[in-house]
C-alpha cells in the first residue's frame, strides 16, 4: 500500500509524489504545464494534490521514458482516444524482457572476465534491442499516432503541388547547410539558436504548428530514428546529432 499525505484523503502531494518516483518537482510542474500530467485537484493555495488515477498515468509516462520514448511521443500516444493502458503495458513487458535479459549478459561477461575466460565483445550488442525498439514505436505509431499535429500536417501536405514540395525541400536543404556550417562555431553560438527558431519557423509553415515542446521531441528522434539520422546526415557527418544538441541548448 503507498504511503500517502493525510492533506486530503486518498490524495498525494506533489512532494511525496516526486519522492516516490525519484523525479524532481519541475519535472511534475512540467507535466502539468505540457498537459501529459495534470493534478487531480490544485487547491485554493496552490498545493497540487494527485489521486490513484494519476499513479497510474505517471507509471505509464515512465515506463515510456524508460524504454526511450520523447515527451512529445508519450503525450501523443497517451491522449489518443483509443490508448489502450493494458496492451502498453503487456508492450512493455516485451521490451523490458529484452533489456533484462542483454543485462544479464553483461552480468555473465563480467563474471567471466573476472575468472579470466576469453574476451567477448557480442554482450554489448545493442542491435536487437534497437531493432525491437523501433518495431514498437512504429506500432506505438500507427496504433495511437493519429494526433492533431499529424492530422494537421496531413491536411497540409495533401495540397502541395510538385512545384510546392521542390520550394520547401530547397527551403529545408538550405537551413541544413547552413546547419553544416554552424557545426564549425562553438556549440550554442547565436547562429545555431537563430538556425533553430528557423527550422522551427520551416515545420510550423509547411506542416503543423511545431510548439517547443514538439521541437523537442523532434530532436530525440534526430538521432533516435535511423531514418532521420541518415537523411539529415547526408548533407554532413554527424549533423543530426549537432542539430538535435542545438534544439536542447536552444530550448533549455
Amino acid at each position: 500500500m503507498i504511503e500517502r499525505d493525510t492533506m486530503k484523503d486518498d490524495m498525494m502531494t506533489i512532494n511525496r509524489l516526486a519522492k516516490l518516483a525519484g523525479i524532481s518537482v519541475r519535472t511534475l510542474h512540467y507535466y502539468d504545464e505540457t498537459d501529459l500530467l495534470k493534478p487531480a485537484l490544485i487547491q485554493d493555495n496552490g498545493y497540487r494534490l494527485y489521486d490513484e488515477e494519476s499513479l497510474k498515468t505517471l507509471q505509464q509516462i515512465l515506463f515510456f521514458r524508460e524504454l526511450e520514448f520523447s515527451l512529445k511521443q508519450i503525450k501523443q500516444i497517451m491522449s489518443s482516444e483509443s490508448f489502450d493502458e493494458t496492451e502498453a503495458l503487456f508492450k512493455h513487458k516485451e521490451l523490458l524482457k529484452a533489456k533484462r535479459d542483454r543485462l544479464n549478459g553483461l552480468i555473465s561477461l563480467v563474471d567471466k572476465t573476472l575468472r579470466g575466460q576469453q574476451i567477448s565483445l557480442k554482450e554489448f550488442d545493442m542491435t536487437e534491442i534497437e531493432k525491437q525498439r523501433r518495431q514498437y514505436a512504429e506500432e506505438v505509431k500507427q496504433r495511437w499516432g493519429q494526433t492533431a499535429a499529424y492530422k494537421q500536417s496531413e491536411a497540409r501536405t495533401k495540397k502541395y503541388t510538385k512545384e510546392d514540395w521542390s520550394k520547401i525541400e530547397q527551403e529545408s536543404s538550405d537551413i541544413f547547410k547552413a546547419f553544416a556550417a554552424c557545426m564549425r562555431e562553438e556549440k550554442g553560438s547565436k547562429n545555431a539558436d537563430e538556425l533553430v527558431r528557423a527550422w522551427q519557423a520551416h515545420i510550423s509553415k509547411y506542416y503543423y504548428d511545431c510548439t517547443d515542446e514538439i521541437l523537442l521531441g523532434l530532436s530525440e528522434m534526430y538521432i533516435a530514428d535511423e531514418r532521420f539520422k541518415q537523411n539529415i546526415d547526408m548533407h554532413a557527418d554527424g549533423l543530426a546529432e549537432f542539430i538535435s544538441n542545438s534544439i536542447k541548448d536552444t530550448l533549455k
